[in-house]
């Protein structure tokens, strides 16, 4: 049977700051809870570039951020400040309600510098929603990881290979981050009820067909197939147990397209909150949800 294939859309997010969105696909909405997935960089910016991604809210969904190169410093409305760091899993439970900012740090202003990683979102299951909106940072030494025959794989979320992750998630999860040296190959484990391969920076090879860089590969359920990097890549691997069809607008998701008006209203009304130090926020877009 074919691989189903999905290509990203190039996404400005602003200031010249472009992304590769592949989720939500028109052929495919999720790969488990994964609703989203943006690719951002390799990006060098200037002293004079502005990246910065402004206040700005979530509801009924995760974001998870994980970078391969540069910082980023993340705030909140429920106070946490962190510098983002290459290697380190940052997930953001937007629940019932957040707002949170993404910007360069300060010492890296005013200077040439470097940025790439992903960014997901995990739909919440419908009993979690309304969850309470909190933050977890978990460190690049933290996170399990294993050699062999020229694999390198980092156990971000989930559990495969007889690793297990310590970030905590509302519903089965998957995500490795997994460095094939060229001429290596790694059979991947049927660690998930939906998985999907992305690649990073080369082609691989899956089951004997070649998969382009940055395109993603859905997997067979059960499957165990063979990944194969003729001259070495850069692939992750996502999943999970599906959580089920999402409403989504802007920023927010829900199982309820009433949800999505009520979260307009809020934002457009200021009342969900601020992050502290932060004077600024993005607005609404011009089309507004209907309930």
């Amino acid at each position: 049977m074919p691989l189903q294939l999905l290509r990203p859309h190039t996404k400005d997010l602003g200031g010249g700051f472009l992304v590769r969105r592949t989720l939500p696909a028109m052929a495919r909405q999720a790969v488990g809870p994964f609703i989203f997935f943006d690719h951002f960089g390799p990006i060098t910016a200037g002293p004079a570039d502005d990246h910065d991604v402004r206040p700005h809210p979530h509801i009924g969904l995760a974001t998870v951020t994980y970078l391969f190169e540069g910082a980023q410093v993340h705030r909140d409305s429920t106070g946490v400040v962190q510098r983002i760091e290459p290697g380190a899993i940052n997930w953001m439970t937007s629940g019932r309600g957040i707002v949170h900012s993404e910007r360069t740090p300060d010492d890296q202003r005013g200077r040439t510098r470097s940025i790439h990683g992903l960014q997901l979102w995990a739909a919440l299951p419908a009993e979690h929603e309304e969850a309470e909106p909190g933050f977890a940072h978990t460190a690049a030494e933290d996170i399990p990881q294993l050699e062999r025959d020229g694999a390198a794989v980092r156990v971000l979320i989930g559990e495969a290979f007889g690793l297990r992750s310590p970030v905590a998630t509302l519903s089965p999860t998957l995500y490795l981050d997994i460095r094939l040296a060229p001429g290596a190959s790694l059979v991947l484990p049927a660690a998930a009820q939906e998985r999907a391969i992305y690649g990073v920076d080369r082609a691989v090879v899956l089951q004997g067909e070649t998969v382009e860089p940055t395109t993603m590969a859905v997997l067979e359920p059960g499957s165990e197939p063979l990944l194969a990097a003729p001259q070495g890549a850069r692939v992750v691997l996502i999943g999970g147990s599906p959580v089920g069809h999402r409403f989504m607008y802007w920023n927010f998701v829900s199982s309820r397209k009433e949800r999505l008006a009520q979260a307009a209203a809020d934002w457009d009304a200021d009342r969900m909150g601020r992050v502290p130090g932060e004077t600024e926020r993005i607005p609404l877009p011009p089309t507004r949800p209907k309930a």
